[in-house]
């Protein structure tokens, strides 16, 4: 099977799975998703969603990160992955954000990539969720079922997004990125993951790809 005809396949299937795609990360506004993202890499969303509260009870926009010491938001955060170089990120980009944008968050990836601690990933989850631009933010989810759906070759995270929006229609991209992670979460994990008995990789995985697993 092609791989556009893949692309159609899996793209109906998961919109059986999954018709509608709540955001994971809680949030009240742009800015809170911005730093709710920021926040998530290396870290569950599940944990974001426990310490964000705190964080946001005091500091709900940039104007009132920056009021915030880089020790008090550290303690809010301390439970997340890499979270004192984060509490730094934020604090910086709080800054930046009041000083460049007058506290509004800016909707080019050019400019939200600017800003400490937001890579390409970040930048097309905020300008997909808050500002409805095409965006196919690859995360490790999305990369390794890429890779094992025979989507893409699996050797970066570049190279995967471009090859995701290649096959998928422009204006699937945004809801596919949450459809595949949920699916990704719930039926195709990294590790003692059956591919034969998968919903998806059973018939979009090459033979090649389940005897490499078998052997992992």
């Amino acid at each position: 099977m092609i791989r556009k005809d893949k692309a159609v396949k899996i793209a109906a299937m998961l919109e059986e799975y999954y018709p509608e795609t709540p955001v994971p990360l809680d949030h009240e506004n742009d800015f809170q998703l911005l730093i709710a993202v920021l926040m998530s890499a290396q870290t569950t969303d599940l944990k974001v969603n426990e310490v964000t509260p705190a964080l946001f009870a005091k500091a709900p926009t940039a104007e009132t990160m920056v009021q915030l010491s880089v020790e008090t938001i550290l303690n809010d955060i301390r439970q997340v992955g890499l979270a004192p170089t984060k509490a730094k990120n934020i604090h910086r980009l709080s800054e930046l954000v009041m000083e460049r944008h007058g506290g509004t968050i800016p909707q080019t990836f050019e400019e939200l990539e600017s800003l400490p601690g937001v890579g390409h990933k970040t930048a097309g989850v905020v300008m997909a969720q808050s500002f409805g631009v095409p965006a196919f933010p690859i995360d490790t989810h999305i990369h390794r079922l890429a890779a094992r759906w025979g989507l893409s070759n699996d050797t970066t995270v570049q190279r995967t997004e471009r090859d995701l929006k290649a096959i998928f229609p422009k204006d699937l991209w945004n809801k596919l990125h949450l459809q595949i992670i949920f699916f990704g979460r719930e039926y195709c994990p990294a590790r003692n993951h059956d591919l034969e008995q998968c919903p998806i990789c059973s018939w979009a995985a090459t033979k090649k790809r389940i005897a490499q697993e078998k052997k992992r």
